[in-house]
């Protein structure tokens, strides 16, 4: 697996999932904007190998900025200003060698996926948890990409319930629509793990309390970055309850357990500008409709409804018992 991420508190906790479960070969981490800059998430990839105990896995520095539009202001209200929910070190923590990250890939992180799924086709799985960016660059240096990954997986997007930055549109589509819109002109072997489902999927303070005790270094720092986030959910909770959505992570547990998670398929577009910018719309129809935009989109799946008890407890349980072992 690459996993392609702008970390990011969810973010961090699927890179978490992701070196936990056993199933998983992490191969490396693809950095893109997002929830902070390149610089940042870059940074902050390389951090949370090191916390995690993971510091062999490799990091591509991707894309700055979208395609075409102009970037957003980076959401410091809801991951924190250093992207971490302010946990990041103030000041330099000294490290054994052991201990310290080594290095980012002198390739880009579009040529880092191409590369890599050159090197092993039909092997490898592609998870992206924020903009398209280095996605779409990939494709274009390499059009045979769709044909030579096992699978593409993407958390963004919303069919049917109101957007978290627009009442349609989801983050990280919106932070990038032109390359959004781009992906998905091709022939992928892709789903789409979207709002409709991660709004479902939420941890709590008595979860995220089991991995803070029961997962080691890992638990600890979601534990702490939480903080932050949570705060965020809160306060938008017409409840009051202190929870968060499991965004990331929830793209993560698809590609273990797809049966949790039930899908409708159909031609995708990402609206790339105007009061509906960012919105990711399906045909659900497959009419031959006289709009030209549409002609000859292929099928993308996206998921519609979620087992969001198994989806949660499987997150939970793989994170702890990789650290009881």
């Amino acid at each position: 697996m690459i996993l392609d991420t702008d970390p990011g508190v969810d973010d961090a906790m699927a890179i978490a999932f992701a070196l936990c479960h056993p199933d998983i070969e992490l191969l490396g981490l693809s950095t893109v904007f997002g929830n902070s800059s390149v610089e940042t998430t870059t940074r902050n990839a390389q951090y949370l190998l090191e916390v995690f105990g993971a510091t062999e896995v490799a990091v591509a520095r991707g894309a700055t900025g979208p395609l075409v539009q102009d970037a957003h202001s980076y959401p410091d209200f809801v991951h924190g200003a250093d992207g971490l929910g302010n946990v990041y070190p103030s000041e330099e923590v000294t490290l054994t060698a052991e201990a310290r990250h080594a290095r980012i890939e002198a390739r880009d992180a579009a040529d880092f996926i191409i590369e890599t799924a050159r090197s092993m086709p039909g092997e490898l799985v592609l998870v992206a948890i924020g903009p398209l960016t280095n996605i779409a660059e990939a494709l274009a240096r390499e059009p045979a990409l769709p044909t030579l990954v096992r699978e593409l997986v993407i958390m963004g997007g919303t069919v049917d319930e109101p957007g978290n930055v627009s009442p349609l549109a989801e983050a990280n589509f919106w932070n990038d629509p032109h390359a959004a819109d781009a992906v998905f002109a091709s022939e992928w072997p892709a789903s789409v793990v979207g709002l409709d489902v991660t709004h479902r999927i939420m941890l709590d303070d008595e979860h995220l309390t089991r991995l803070r005790d029961g997962a080691g270094k890992t638990g600890e720092l979601i534990w702490q970055s939480s903080r932050f986030y949570v705060d965020f959910y809160s306060s938008r909770a017409n409840n009051g309850k202190r929870e968060c959505a499991m965004h990331d992570a929830a793209a993560l547990v698809h590609v273990i357990a797809p049966a949790a998670f039930d899908s409708i398929r159909g031609g995708a577009r990402v609206v790339p500008d105007g009061i509906a910018v960012g919105q990711f719309a399906l045909d659900r129809t497959g009419h031959d409709y006289p709009e030209p935009h549409w002609s000859g989109r292929p099928g993308t799946a996206a998921c519609m409804t979620v087992d969001a008890e198994r989806v949660r407890t499987l997150f939970l349980d793989t994170i702890v018992r990789h650290h009881r072992r």
